[in-house]
């Protein structure tokens, strides 16, 4: 083979060993390289949000995180991101995120630890459910599975900056390790507000409503999708102002904040999904803490 096509054929495999190695560190692009929505909500922690650069394509590059679809949208900075969620019981450590048409890219999860909270409880089938009690909590979680797992494709988010439902007193975090009469349930998987009854509370983006229902735990309640995998789920409510099917704006009522299901007295519940991963509300808002 001539020198020179000899030249070409290395410059070549250069070349995309450069590339290949570019994708590998998208993962940790310098905060400042990145546009505002990054910037932004990039808390890459167990419960907490990746956002991941994937480029300046012509069009958005399909991208998944442990087999779901993942929210990708163009930022400020004209760069495709995926918006990650990621889930409680996620390890510390480098995660891959699978990109159609192109190589994986990597992102890392940073550690986060997580306050306990002991509540109690008079109604004790709310602690230890009785047999139909569980019968009825199985059918329950089931449609609420279904609604997480909502992927409207092609439909942008209005916003992913959310505005608040309801205004006042953040009272129970995301994450905390909750005991019920001492025994230990699941992690808290939104974030309350402490506001009193017949509160209205409103869409922070607009959406789609895909379930209402009055639950065991959850009591009345609704969800709504904003697009991408991104869900909103209310809680504890007194009153469902809307239905399966609504398409609901920016700030439309949805409900009224209430104390149904498992709640000691008035709140709202609020949770937050991305790719069926329940995640911090607090990092939409600007209100969490950064590790």
């Amino acid at each position: 083979m001539p020198i020179r096509s000899l030249r070409r054929s290395s410059l070549s495999r250069l070349a995309i060993g450069l590339a290949l190695w570019v994708v590998t560190l998208l993962g940790a692009v310098p905060a400042n390289a990145q546009g505002y929505i990054a910037r932004t909500l990039n808390v890459p922690v167990p419960g907490g949000v990746a956002a991941v650069p994937l480029g300046a394509a012509d069009r958005a590059p399909p991208a998944s995180y442990q087999g779901r679809r993942v929210m990708v949208i163009r930022d400020s900075d004209k760069q495709w991101i995926a918006l990650v969620g990621i889930p409680l019981s996620t390890k510390p450590g480098r995660q891959a995120l699978q990109v159609q048409g192109g190589p994986s890219a990597a992102f890392e999860v940073r550690a986060k630890e997580y306050a306990a909270q002991h509540i109690t409880l008079k109604n004790r089938r709310q602690v230890t459910p009785d047999p139909e009690d569980l019968k009825r909590i199985e059918r329950e979680l089931a449609l609420q599975t279904d609604a997480y797992r909502s992927y409207r494709d092609g439909v942008v988010p209005s916003n992913v900056l959310l505005d608040r439902p309801v205004g006042g007193r953040l009272s129970s975090p995301f994450g905390l390790r909750r005991f019920f009469n001492g025994e230990e349930r699941n992690p808290h998987s939104g974030l309350d507000f402490a506001v009193p009854a017949g509160t209205p509370v409103k869409a922070p983006a607009a959406g789609r409503v895909v379930l209402v229902g009055d639950y065991f735990f959850n009591g009345k309640t609704v969800f709504v999708d904003h697009g991408q995998g991104f869900i909103s789920m209310f809680c504890h409510l007194s009153v469902i102002g809307v239905k399966v099917g609504d398409e609901v704006a920016r700030g439309a009522v949805v409900g009224k904040v209430g104390a149904t299901g498992r709640a000691t007295g008035p709140h709202l519940h609020w949770n937050v999904s991305l790719n069926d991963a329940r995640v911090d509300p607090a990092i939409f808002i600007g209100a969490a803490k950064r590790p």
